[in-house]
């Protein structure tokens, strides 16, 4: 059963860095592309990043474009996503997800079939 399970979320204030990781487990990970969406109170789940399985491909929201880098290391299962220059309206779960195929805009939830559970990252002014 695919597993998979973020960490590194808390409080950071505005303007600071957090980097969370996704570890999975119960699936080829190294071939799977990885996306990271977030979702706040109130709004819809919105995507982040995506990064291909090999690594060689990254693709980012308008929004946190040159503030966030997706990285991956196959060998400890795990994709992470550093964010800088962290501003209050990046408060919002966190989610990883793994897609089996590379197809459409890999923009949408449903581009995905396997999530984590989230992790809480809370931005202050």
């Amino acid at each position: 059963q695919a597993q998979l399970v973020e960490s590194g979320g808390g409080l950071v204030q505005a303007g600071g860095s957090l980097t969370l990781s996704c570890g999975t487990s119960g699936l080829t990970s190294s071939t799977y592309q990885m996306g990271w969406f977030r979702q706040s109170p109130g709004k819809e789940r919105e995507f982040v990043g995506v990064i291909s399985w090999s690594g060689g491909t990254t693709y980012y929201a308008d929004a946190v474009r040159g503030r966030f880098t997706i990285s991956r290391d196959n060998g400890k299962n795990t994709v992470y996503l550093q964010m800088n220059s962290l501003k209050p309206e990046d408060t919002a779960v966190y989610y990883c997800a793994a897609a089996r195929a590379w197809g459409g805009s890999m923009r949408r939830a449903y581009d995905y079939n396997y999530w984590g559970q989230g992790t809480q990252v809370t931005v202050s002014s």
